[in-house]
C-alpha cells in the first residue's frame, strides 16, 4: 500500500439502468427493473474506487463480505448513484457503508467489506485450483 485508507474516504459510481441491468424474469405483467446483482455489482465498484488510490501497482482489491438491502425498485433509464463511505480500517481490509439512489429515493443500504491483495500471489493461489 502506498498509503493508509482514511477512514471517512468515499467514493461514487453513477450508471443508467439498461436492458443489461434488468432482471432476467421481466415480462407483459413484471416491468423490467434493476436486478439485485446488478446493484451490488455497483456498489462494489464504489467501494474498488475507493481504495484505488492506496493502492500499489501490483495490488488489488477483492470483496469478502456483503450485506445489502435492495430496498426498491428502479425502472429501465432510471440514473442511480451509488455510494461507498469508509467506516473501518484494519491493516490491508476496509470495511464500507454503501447505499444507493434513484432519482425518488434510496434505493439500497448496507455494509462491504473489501481485503487488499498482491496479484501475484493470488494469481499463484488461484492456479494452484485449477484441475
Amino acid at each position: 500500500m502506498r498509503a493508509t485508507l482514511k477512514v471517512g474516504a468515499t467514493a461514487e459510481v453513477e450508471f443508467v439502468v439498461a436492458a443489461e441491468h434488468a432482471i432476467p424474469f421481466s415480462d407483459q405483467q413484471m416491468p423490467a427493473v434493476l436486478s439485485t446483482p446488478q446493484l451490488i455489482g455497483f456498489l462494489e465498484q464504489a467501494a474498488r474506487t475507493a481504495m484505488e488510490e492506496v493502492l500499489d501497482e501490483d495490488e488489488r482489491t477483492v470483496g469478502s463480505q456483503v450485506d445489502v438491502q435492495h430496498l426498491a425498485a428502479t425502472p429501465l433509464g432510471s440514473p442511480v448513484v451509488c455510494r461507498a463511505r469508509v467506516i473501518h480500517v484494519q491493516g490491508r481490509q476496509a470495511t464500507f457503508q454503501i447505499e444507493a439512489h434513484d432519482a425518488h429515493e434510496r434505493i439500497a443500504r448496507g455494509g462491504h467489506r473489501r481485503q487488499i491483495i498482491r496479484v501475484g500471489r493470488f494469481a499463484e493461489q488461484v492456479r494452484r485450483k485449477i484441475p
